[in-house]
């Protein structure tokens, strides 16, 4: 909070309201004053510095959404957080002021509880320090247009407590990105609580969100363990239609539902969601909810595919290596130029995933340093691009319970593209490993008549690690 004491604006042509809004703020230090129309408010907006702003929907002279606006034309030293006061259960105008810019908005008639919440949220928005002192995470970084937009699009939204959608192929990073809103935002000391939604039993699903309620007896669910910080829903689109409709409740109630009819749990919390595919398809098809699109989709982020993300690989590639040896010995493994023109004419599919596997596979079966095209096996048949090899979890597979937040390989993922294990195919892993070595052996010693000392230098390695590889795979003799 700033040394000096905090101001509000008030902007309510209610009396009682204005009365009840300034004893509150009062007793939070902070100093409030007031303005019963439009025309006033922008006059004090211009007059003074403010450090936050609570606005009435309905003003003698015009709408609050006017003052929202109003504050995000200002200059970037003078912008500050506007939230607005609703009429109950008028989540459609709580939504538009959302998407012009206010951070939250509280309903009338007001419960102080969430009132003072909201103040404190709106003071710590204001502190300037958050998002400067964040750095992405590495594979979130890169000079790529697209990568630099998904950056710029969390920096705004982290200075607001909109729910917010992200929209992406698997293995794009959606959950690195909810992670980055959460951390550069006022919540970054709360919990961020991710559940993958596919991966949860569709008769253990209200549960898990809920918790249970029966007799009297309350138990915790994920959302009451993320309250005060941010809920992220990967593959909400995957929510049975029931649970839909009790989520929609529990976000336009700011409640937790209590047992036998009982007064329910207030709730603080940012939601943030993701799914493969816009979920606006989902709504056009019957099988999502569309009040539930309209609450959980106010502000939609894409996070970009690989095969969009070319000038980013190097970096990408850096940051990836750096990561898979940590726990090896000797240095960290490089890239020489036409390993990376390699990975950069491919498409992809599998995105940041299968960038890992790939280079995870070419540090363990290589022995030098730095890594060559030859190294990576890349796949020579690619799927078609925009093909993710991870198939989009349907209703259905709602049928094995997976621990909350872990994204299950289904049947259909482990056969996915040439050169992937498979474990139909093989019994363990170092028995994939080994034929990936015979094959690579066998390929070089034909193109080089057999001549082992020339194929060692095909393969990048001495003639006695050859000799030594020939004997373990029982090709010493052939």
């Amino acid at each position: 909070m700033p040394d000096r004491q905090p101001i509000a604006l008030i902007v309510d042509d209610e009396p009682d309201i204005c009365d009840l809004i300034s004893m509150t703020l009062h007793r939070m230090g902070v100093r409030a004053d007031i303005a019963m129309s439009v025309t006033e408010a922008k006059r004090r907006l211009n007059e003074k510095h403010y450090d936050f702003c609570l606005t009435d929907m309905r003003l003698p002279d015009g709408e609050g959404l006017e003052i929202v606006a109003e504050i995000q034309d200002f200059p970037a030293e003078r912008l500050l957080p506007v939230a607005v006061i609703t009429a109950h259960g008028n989540m459609d105008t709580a939504i538009t002021a959302l998407k012009l810019g206010a951070f939250d908005f509280v309903s009338k008639p007001v419960n102080l509880e969430r009132l003072r919440s909201l103040v404190q949220l709106a003071l710590r928005l204001n502190e300037g320090r958050v998002v400067e002192q964040q750095e992405f995470p590495p594979l979130l970084q890169g000079p790529s247009e697209s990568i630099q937009k998904l950056r710029s699009q969390i920096e705004k939204i982290a200075r607001s407590d909109a729910p917010a959608h992200i929209v992406g192929e698997t293995g794009t990073g959606k959950e690195l990105a909810a992670r980055s809103i959460h951390e550069q935002s006022p919540r970054s000391d709360k919990p961020f609580i991710p559940v993958y939604c596919a991966a949860v039993p569709a008769n253990n699903i209200e549960e898990t969100l809920f918790g249970r309620r029966d007799s009297d007896s309350l138990s915790s669910g994920i959302v009451f363990a993320a309250n005060g910080g941010t809920l992220f829903l990967d593959e909400v689109s995957c929510l049975p239609p029931e649970t839909q409709i009790k989520l929609l409740q529990t976000i336009q109630d700011k409640k937790l539902p209590g047992a036998n009819g009982n007064a329910g749990l207030d709730l603080n919390l940012r939601i943030l969601s993701a799914s493969q595919t816009p979920l606006i398809e989902e709504v056009r098809t019957g099988r999502f909810h569309s009040d539930l699109y309209y609450c959980i989709n106010v502000i939609e982020l894409h996070a970009p595919p690989v095969r969009q993300r070319k000038d980013d690989i190097p970096l990408l590639v850096r940051n990836t290596l750096r990561k898979i040896s940590v726990d090896r010995r000797g240095g960290v493994p490089k890239a020489s130029q036409d390993a990376i023109n390699a990975l950069q004419a491919y498409t992809f599919p599998g995105n940041l995933l299968e960038l890992e596997n790939i280079l995870e596979r070419a540090v363990t079966l290589c022995e030098r340093n730095t890594l060559y095209a030859t190294d990576l096996l890349i796949p020579a048949e690619q799927p078609a691009a925009g093909a993710s090899l991870y198939s989009e979890p349907t209703k259905s597979q709602h049928t094995t319970s997976q621990p909350l937040g872990l994204k299950p390989l289904m049947e259909s993922e482990l056969r996915s593209y040439p050169g992937q294990f498979s474990a139909s195919d093989y019994s363990t892993l170092d028995e994939f490993l080994q034929t990936i070595e015979r094959t690579a052996i066998e390929d070089a010693l034909s193109e080089t008549d057999w001549n082992r000392t020339a194929a060692a230098e095909r393969l990048g390695i001495s003639f006695r690690s050859l000799r030594y590889r020939l004997k373990k795979l029982g090709l010493e003799n052939e």
